[in-house]
């Protein structure tokens, strides 16, 4: 058996059964003022104004759900778009092309090529990795001394020679 939601569903009027006794109440709330109220139990078959349904007939209610939208007119169909782009049928403004070469040297920075250590000058180049992700190389545990740095998660993608000249490199002295 599922347990009852935290939340219960209120109607408009703020009515919501109770999942301990399944009776319709209006739950305990706080006042302003920080007292509280107490909760409210309601008769059952009794519906408040705000409850209450706009009659409509089966006729009604069957034109509703087969009513155009707003704004449609009948019979008229879009002409067919040929060219979806517009952009490359005019060549690009002076700010436009400002704008493309701004977002390449964004793009270039974002994938420049930066040395794992700045203490190896012999170590191999990696990319720059995305900022939202973590490994275990930018983190260290307090345990360490502050020249050394923890090894890397990324070796699982390197072939087996970088894997071992990796793991000679991460040898403390």
């Amino acid at each position: 058996m599922s347990r009852p939601p935290l939340n219960p569903d209120q109607t408009a009027a703020g009515i919501a059964v109770d999942p301990q006794t399944l009776e319709r109440v209006i739950p305990e709330s706080r006042r302003p003022d920080g007292t509280i109220r107490k909760q409210i139990k309601i008769r059952p078959g009794f519906t408040p104004q705000e409850d209450v349904r706009r009659f409509r007939g089966t006729k009604q209610a069957q034109m509703d759900a087969s009513a155009l939208p707003k704004g449609h007119i009948v019979g008229w169909t879009p002409p067919p778009s040929t060219s979806t782009s517009g952009a490359g049928d005019k060549p690009l403004s002076k700010s436009a092309k400002k704008n493309a070469k701004r977002k390449e040297k964004r793009e270039e920075k974002k994938n420049e090529i930066i040395k794992d250590s700045w203490e190896d000058d012999d170590e191999g180049e990696t990319p720059v990795k995305e900022p939202t992700t973590k490994t275990s190389a930018t983190t260290s545990s307090p345990s360490d001394s502050p020249g050394e740095t923890a090894p890397s998660t990324t070796t699982k993608s390197t072939p087996t020679d970088g894997l071992a000249s990796k793991l000679e490199k991460l040898e403390v002295k």
